[in-house]
């Protein structure tokens, strides 16, 4: 309690020792430095080098043009003493910022965060050409493979084992610590998918209703549709009945795939097309989202057989060959 006592007392006389001096109108000024934004039109960035001092900072603000260093701010660092903690990072300065507020922003670490999106439809390497363009990141070669390796997953297949979400990180974070997020996430996505699944479901793992979630997240965007289209795959793998969906082929072609896909395309044999092979393809040919997860556990409970495309983002579901050859008459072929 003494030593409290003494600190207070030592404080005090010694703001009373600044305040003497100063004056009134030069705490008036101190107090009108404070509050007065910061001379910028739009937020800039401001990176901290770890063991810059309070003085050190004012200097580089002046030469920003972003406030003057001058016995004003010295005499906050004096009299606030606690903003001169300040900690090394990135930092947003918007234009509302004042001396002060940046101050406690910087005592608090409150470092500028930047957003990583993994959009769900998109495949490996779309998600690379992407991730290339982010600002601020620790990248590596082949980061994907790279978390599988990290977590145990000797597979070395990473499509559709990334979950698509946004991860938000700061300046310097290494690219593999958000992907890893990511992993794990939908390895929880998963695992609580296929516990909640449908008994008598003709798949034999997680994985491959992982696979036939990404076939269900290319396939459609309409949540209202995606319990049918995965009622339509699953329905053709209990019959025995090849899928024949387009999506796998097209992931199969690679970068051959021109936009559109020929009855010649339809004829090759690769892992991936459907139109040859019987079942699942071997990996998921995308990243799927939790409703595509979610469609694969719990397919409607349809008879649905086949769908074509309206052009307008919806299907027409059939469940005789005789129904979808008029409906691919009317939308496809464009026959009345």
């Amino acid at each position: 309690m003494k030593k409290w006592i003494l600190i207070t007392t030592a404080t005090f006389l010694t703001l009373l020792t600044l305040l003497l001096a100063v004056g009134l109108w030069g705490y008036q000024q101190l107090q009108q430095f404070r509050q007065t934004p910061l001379a910028l039109t739009t937020p800039q960035e401001l990176q901290l080098q770890h063991g810059t001092s309070f003085h050190r900072l004012g200097q580089e603000l002046q030469q920003h043009g972003w406030l003057p260093y001058d016995w004003r701010w010295k005499l906050l660092g004096k009299l606030q003493p606690q903003l001169t903690a300040i900690r090394s990072g990135l930092y947003e300065v918007s234009p509302q910022d004042t001396p002060e507020s940046l101050l406690q922003k910087l005592v608090a670490g409150d470092e500028k965060r930047f957003s990583l999106t993994l959009v769900e439809g998109k495949t490996i390497n779309e998600w690379q050409q992407y991730l290339q363009q982010l600002p601020h990141l620790q990248q590596s070669s082949q980061p994907f493979l790279a978390v599988l390796q990290q977590q145990g997953d000797d597979s070395a297949k990473a499509e559709g084992k990334f979950f698509p979400d946004t991860y938000q990180y700061r300046a310097g974070t290494e690219l593999t610590t958000l992907l890893t997020q990511s992993y794990l996430k939908m390895q929880q996505e998963l695992q609580a998918a296929w516990d909640s699944r449908e008994q008598g479901l003709p798949l034999e793992s997680p994985y491959e209703l992982l696979i036939l979630a990404s076939i269900i997240e290319k396939e459609t965007g309409r949540a209202d549709e995606r319990r049918l289209i995965a009622a339509v795959f699953i329905n053709r793998l209990r019959k025995g009945m090849r899928l024949q969906t387009d999506p796998t082929v097209i992931y199969g072609m690679g970068e051959a795939f021109n936009g559109n896909i020929t009855r010649k395309d339809l004829q090759q044999e690769t892992p991936f097309n459907t139109y040859r092979i019987q079942g699942l393809p071997p990996t998921p040919i995308a990243a799927p989202g939790r409703e595509s997860l979610m469609a694969a556990a719990h397919p409607e409970s349809v008879s649905y057989l086949y769908f074509v495309s309206r052009n307008d983002g919806s299907h027409v579901f059939s469940t005789t060959l005789a129904e979808h050859n008029r409906a691919v008459d009317r939308y496809q072929r464009r026959r009345k």
